[in-house]
């Protein structure tokens, strides 16, 4: 049935295509298409048959993954585009620059606050290659715990080994020797030093680390990149992980995992405890064991010949769990320009990129034929970047003009309503921000970006309690990034949840991340005057490490622009200040209720007076000012609603039984 799928949707999209194509040739411009998978969404100037591959690939590449890490289901919290182009020339004008020049890397990987881009060169063979080490990496932040570098690292080698055939997967293979995968860095940059030596070589030499000194080695990521990965490190990191995945000893990682990290036992101890061997008896193990792959060695000669040709360096063979053919994809063409401006979108994100493509995204917004919601969504993004986010809006209005529904635009619409308090100035649009990130999250219901960003917008409008239900599912979809964890911290704070804020809280003060251990630590020392009174102790001059609930977000931004390769000043990379103060505690606790709006009087502008009726008990809210009330779910408050199910968040006391914060509509 999957396979007649493809077949039936490829005979539907022929039709189609062809027409495009027809309108492409009169323009001399190649056709764009569309191929989406169950997990995968491909845009391509190359054939239908070249989209349904590079979909159906990475459907393999993500099942492969799952079964080494023994997962049924692998979560994607953060959504993927892959875009590839068939002309090598085409792929040279968006890939990044080393020196001046593109480099040479097959495929790169660009991840961003809203989404990550895969960009692949289709003119060279099996370019998903290029990306195996990083998508690992994408893979292992949503579905594994926090772990020490060595095993993200190890894994990540031990994928970036993967070579997919017709039904046969090859593994285990010395991953420097990939002829399609050469020396990049996460982001498909060359590396200095390139070429070096291969793993094999780096093991054949008797010296190793002292696996206390591996174990216990911190990230080697620098400004968001990784070094060379032709590192003793790196090669050490993979033959374990070699020797773990071939003994199905995984679960013994996790026993040592939470024996020094939750239990805090020493290296050693742990070790016994885990793999039930001591440290020396380990490393004789794993030099064994690495001494009994004998076809590492005979690759490492092919390598060394010259003119060897081609030669695939696995060592092992496993079957895959689907053909090619037996994934179903489905195709369309996208409408006209939005081929052009998908192009453009790319290379606005690559720094060096950015002037010129800013340029080619004004053209094609003033066209009467070239203007899309992808032109206006991607200028936005660039205005957003440069702090323009008056610009930004206005370029999100009209993307929203050309199509409501998309959910980039959406989600660029929360962006710039985010970015635009920055440097202390009013946050803009926020009722808008969370009715769009509703849209986008009825896109991609496991975007854990969306929900942080959503549960930040509740805080701010005064709603902690459904601050805290958004932030717990941002922090379920990603639970490796501290960032959400200390904003939930915050929000726990601010709905007067004591005991679940004082458990995370106690959790990142241990943090890697010095603004983030003292930030925690910062709040654990004033909880109890906060418990007490009600409001956190007024500080003379508060560090902006501990400044606000919106900070937290900020140093997240700050890790995303230098992964991106973004320059920034040294103040950029203290969290920032959206809306200039962090949203004030109230003595009074913010309530959450499910109810049934029966009337709204307005007859007193600007004030308003809401009746709510539920479970045989009626309510009377005042809203101070209704044009500032945040509505979720309804362009702007209205004084017409009569018998509408909400969601409403208030303050009790005043003249009447409490004031409304904020008010979302079903």
């Amino acid at each position: 049935m999957r396979y007649w799928a493809f077949r039936v949707s490829s005979f539907a999209v022929c039709i189609v295509a062809i027409m495009n194509t027809r309108r492409a040739c009169a323009a001399d411009q190649p056709p764009w298409l569309r191929v989406s998978s169950d997990h995968f969404v491909v845009i391509t100037d190359g054939s239908l048959k070249q989209g349904h591959e590079v979909a159906a690939r990475f459907e393999q590449l993500r099942a492969v993954f799952g079964q080494l890490l023994m997962r049924n289901r692998l979560r994607m919290a953060e959504p993927i585009e892959i875009i590839a182009f068939r002309s090598d020339k085409d792929y040279a004008q968006v890939v990044p620059l080393v020196n001046g020049n593109p480099t040479q890397a097959p495929g790169f990987f660009l991840g961003g606050e809203d989404r990550v881009f895969i960009v692949l060169n289709l003119f060279e063979p099996d370019s998903w290659r290029a990306i195996e080490h990083p998508l690992a990496h994408y893979f292992l932040n949503f579905n594994y715990p926090p772990t020490q570098p060595w095993f993200d690292e190890g894994i990540a080698e031990y994928f970036s080994s993967l070579n997919l055939v017709s039904k046969t997967a090859g593994l285990g293979g010395d991953p420097e020797l990939n002829p399609a995968a050469p020396d990049t860095d996460l982001f498909g940059n060359l590396l200095a030093g390139s070429p070096g030596k291969s793993f094999t070589e780096i093991l054949n030499n008797p010296v190793w680390l002292t696996w206390p000194d591996l174990f216990q080695m911190k990230n080697r990521v620098v400004n968001g990149r990784e070094g060379t990965h032709r590192t003793l490190f790196y090669a050490q990191s993979w033959i374990f992980v070699h020797y773990l995945l071939s003994q199905n000893r995984l679960p013994d990682v996790g026993k040592y995992f939470d024996l020094v990290e939750n239990q805090k036992v020493p290296v050693e101890q742990a070790v016994q405890q885990a793999f039930g061997m001591t440290v020396v008896e380990l490393d004789k193990t794993v030099k064994d064991y690495y001494r009994s792959l004998k076809g590492l060695q005979d690759t490492l000669q092919i390598a060394k010949q010259p003119n060897h040709g081609t030669f695939d360096p696995s060592i092992s063979q496993v079957a895959l769990p689907f053909s090619v053919d037996d994934v179903a994809t489905s195709a369309k063409p996208p409408q006209t320009g939005e081929g052009d401006a998908l192009v453009q979108e790319i290379a606005v994100r690559i720094p060096e990129r950015r002037e010129k493509a800013i340029e080619k995204l004004e053209a094609l917004v003033a066209g009467e034929k070239t203007e899309t919601a992808v032109a206006h969504r991607a200028l936005a993004w660039a205005y957003v970047q440069k702090g323009e986010t008056a610009k930004a809006f206005e370029e999100l209005s009209e993307g929203i003009r050309i199509s409501s529904g998309d959910p980039w635009v959406r989600m660029g619409l929360a962006l710039a309503a985010y970015h635009s308090g920055e440097h202390g100035a009013k946050v803009q649009g926020l009722a808008n921000m969370m009715e769009s990130l509703h849209i986008v999250l009825q896109e991609f219901p496991d975007f854990a970006e969306a929900y942080d960003m959503l549960g930040w917008a509740r805080l701010l409008g005064g709603g902690a309690n459904a601050a805290v239900e958004a932030m717990k599912k941002a922090v379920e979809l990603n639970p490796r990034n501290e960032q959400y964890q200390l904003r939930l911290a915050q929000a726990y704070l601010a709905a007067k949840k004591f005991d679940d804020a004082t458990a995370t809280l106690d959790r990142l003060k241990q943090s890697q991340n010095p603004q983030i251990a003292q930030t925690a630590k910062k709040s654990l020392i004033d909880l109890p005057f906060l418990e007490k009174y009600g409001v956190p102790p007024v500080q003379e001059s508060a560090p902006q490490s501990t400044a606000s609930a919106a900070g937290s977000k900020d140093a997240s931004q700050s890790e995303r622009k230098r992964s991106s390769g973004d320059s920034e000043d040294e103040d950029d990379e203290t969290p920032g200040k959206p809306a200039g103060k962090e949203p004030s505690f109230d003595k009074r606790p913010v309530k959450f209720l499910k109810t049934t709006l029966m009337s709204v009087d307005c007859s007193k502008p600007p004030a308003a007076v809401l009746t709510l009726s539920g479970e045989g008990k009626t309510l009377r809210l005042r809203a101070v000012d209704y044009k500032e009330v945040p509505v979720i779910g309804a362009s702007e408050f209205s004084c017409a609603w009569r018998g509408v199910p909400v969601n409403v968040n208030y303050r009790a006391g005043s003249d009447l039984d409490g004031e409304l914060v904020s008010i979302e509509l079903h």
